[in-house]
């Protein structure tokens, strides 16, 4: 923790909102007023003294099914809800998917303390398997969702029939390429300050190569709601908090470990690279590079295999669904 006092904490639970988001929608703390593709589940359980639950969705496999189950994870700005795509195909293929919200995120509990970790995230993940009784999946993480499922697969490999990430961060170390550090209170104070404006030029930038498609604008509407609603001091120290996590909890120097099947799926024109904006110009000339990373990353793990997809940015599983999807499928038999 920082500095906050008892009283801050408080406010940050039960406290008041800030003018942070554009005119547009708000939602509640948990992303209430937002609509998920598919039926949202709750499960309830404790963690480091607190009573927390976490949204997920169980769709079950069109027609009568293969027998194996997909579990998705969501990126850091990203929901369970921007796998929609991916939920359909994969249904349709005979799949059964769960898509869980972490601790933190969307439609999950926002706690007004928490000690993230990838180890806790994914022990949660574990602990709601085994409530909706999944006792072997494939993994496929997006994003930040990538770091989570590559922490998964080290510490439950029995688990794990074969790990997918997609664009993930954390296929190098940022602080060890010299990216400077931002405490929690100085990515609280940058996280007020978002905006749907500048999460969609971000994100157009970034994800998308500058391309834009009015599709896209429910996922900056959904972001942006969260954080412009009645919890968005307890988002943004939320999410100030998971920054740390990802910035301080690198996972790629872990990846010679791994004992699962890996399939890395890259839009090779991504960018993205916590810490950039801050990053002095040499730094910043050399992070963020998927079009060397992929290749790189793929020579350090065991049993692995990278699929490209040239002029993509950082979700490629909604800029070019059909492509994505024919790719997973094929990957996945």
């Amino acid at each position: 923790m920082t500095k906050l006092s008892t009283s801050i904490l408080l406010a940050l639970a039960f406290g008041a909102s800030g003018t942070a988001g554009a005119a547009g929608a708000a939602y509640g703390p948990e992303l209430q007023g937002f609509k998920y593709p598919y039926p949202v589940q709750h499960f309830r359980f404790n963690s480091q003294g607190q009573t927390m639950q976490m949204a997920y969705m169980d769709v079950k496999p069109a027609g009568k099914g293969n027998g194996r189950t997909a579990v998705l994870m969501h990126g850091k700005n990203f929901c369970g809800a921007t796998w929609e795509g991916t939920i359909a195909a994969l249904t349709q293929a005979g799949w059964r998917v769960v898509v869980p919200d972490q601790v933190g995120f969307c439609a999950s509990t926002k706690p007004p303390h928490y000690q993230y970790s990838f180890q806790q995230l994914a022990a949660n993940t574990m602990e709601l398997l085994k409530k909706v009784n999944v006792d072997k999946a494939v993994l496929v993480g997006h994003s930040t969702g990538g770091m989570l499922a590559t922490r998964f697969a080290l510490m439950y490999p029995q688990n794990v029939a074969h790990l997918v990430m997609v664009n993930p961060i954390g296929l190098e170390d940022w602080k060890q390429l010299g990216v400077p550090y931002r405490t929690v209170d100085q990515w609280f104070e940058r996280e007020l300050k978002l905006t749907a404006d500048g999460v969609r030029t971000y994100e157009k930038n970034t994800y998308y190569m500058g391309r834009w498609k009015p599709e896209y604008e429910k996922w900056v509407d959904m972001l942006a709601g969260l954080n412009a609603g009645s919890g968005q001091r307890l988002v943004a120290w939320n999410s100030a908090l998971i920054y740390d996590m990802i910035y301080t909890q690198p996972v790629v120097h872990e990846f010679p470990q791994l004992k699962v099947p890996v399939t890395l799926m890259n839009g090779d024109g991504d960018t993205t690279a916590i810490g950039s904006d801050i990053a002095p110009p040499e730094v910043k000339a050399k992070i963020g590079n998927y079009k060397v990373l992929g290749k790189e990353t793929v020579k350090r793990i065991p049993n692995a295999k990278l699929i490209e997809f040239p002029g993509m940015g950082h979700a490629p599983q909604i800029e070019d669904p059909a492509g994505f999807h024919k790719a997973l499928l094929q990957a996945l038999q």
